[in-house]
């Protein structure tokens, strides 16, 4: 029986991690394997990786050297990184020690929308000769679902805003469903050194909203909330929170700062959309894998809205 690769993921816990993890145990091809700092070994999320399996590598990618990641890697064949904005730029270290560990392939930390890439890191990589693949997911599905009485929005009031018409495609995914997709991308030597879009439905912001206002069971109540943001409008938010971050530095401005560049990317230039992807060269995952069943939309706001 040949050996299974080793996938190391460096933020397992976070949301898109939770979703990676279990999807690469399932298909039973890989062992996996995950970085915890030394001050989460004993916290809830940790060991609930340790009890599906998971291999617990300590590492701190904030402060540890090339040399120190080095030894981490040891044995890693593939490499995804799930980190938090925070850590980004800190990746170059990750990398070069992938690099030094005979590391065969690197999943950097994007998994958004096109457009939006964290350009110096996939260069960083090319530099390094890695062999890479690039993913993106565009934006979450519940993202764009407005909040209701009993189905409560990461954004709150914000949940009703429209930008600009809304009249600009969106790619939408399901969290949940990322890892099924990652597991089959790097099995697949025709993703090595590829930029490759994960999507599972595409329409404008104002055909979600209205997706959403219908399943919800409280139509008219959230048409009324609807609010319409302009393009000026955005870019003074944007202005405002990058001024009050570079002031005081807090995570409340950056989130502020990158959701609205996030915004003006996607419902105003239009950047997450297949149409933008492709022009950047991305691979269509849904052609890649025809036989895996997307999740439309309107099935994810009926269950998101009768879940209760």
């Amino acid at each position: 029986m040949a050996l299974k690769l080793l996938v190391l993921i460096a933020g397992a816990s976070g949301y898109t991690g939770k979703s990676i993890v279990p999807a690469l145990l399932e298909s039973g091809n890989f062992g996996v394997a995950a970085t915890s700092r030394p001050s989460s070994l004993s916290k809830p999320d940790v060991n609930e990786l340790r009890a599906k399996g998971v291999e617990i590598r300590v590492a701190d990618l904030k402060s540890d050297s090339v040399e120190q990641l080095k030894a981490v890697l040891a044995g890693v064949d593939i490499l995804i990184s799930v980190v938090r904005y925070e850590v980004t730029l800190a990746q170059k270290r990750l990398f070069a020690a992938a690099k030094e560990a005979g590391v065969k392939l690197v999943i950097p930390s994007d998994f958004a929308t096109p457009g939006a890439r964290e350009l110096a890191v996939h260069d960083y990589i090319k530099e390094l000769g890695l062999g890479y693949t690039f993913i993106d997911v565009g934006w979450w599905m519940h993202l764009v679902c407005p909040e209701g009485t009993h189905s409560p929005s990461w954004f709150g009031p914000q949940s009703y805003e429209i930008y600009g018409s809304g009249d600009r495609k969106i790619i939408l995914t399901e969290p949940d469903a990322i890892g099924k997709y990652v597991a089959r991308i790097i099995a697949n030597e025709r993703t090595l050194n590829q930029y490759v879009m994960i999507w599972e439905d595409e329409l404008t912001l104002l055909e979600a909203m209205i997706i959403c206002e219908q399943q919800s069971g409280e139509e008219e109540l959230l048409k009324l909330r609807r609010v319409y943001v302009s393009f000026k409008e955005m870019q003074q938010r944007a202005t405002r929170y990058k001024e009050e971050y570079l002031q005081s530095p807090n995570e409340a401005a950056h989130i502020g700062r990158v959701s609205s560049e996030y915004y003006i990317s996607g419902h105003f230039l239009g950047e997450n959309s297949l149409e933008n992807a492709k022009a950047l060269g991305a691979l269509d995952v849904r052609e890649l894998y025809p036989d895996i069943v997307p999740i439309k939309f309107v099935n994810f706001a009926k269950k998101l809205y009768h879940r209760q």
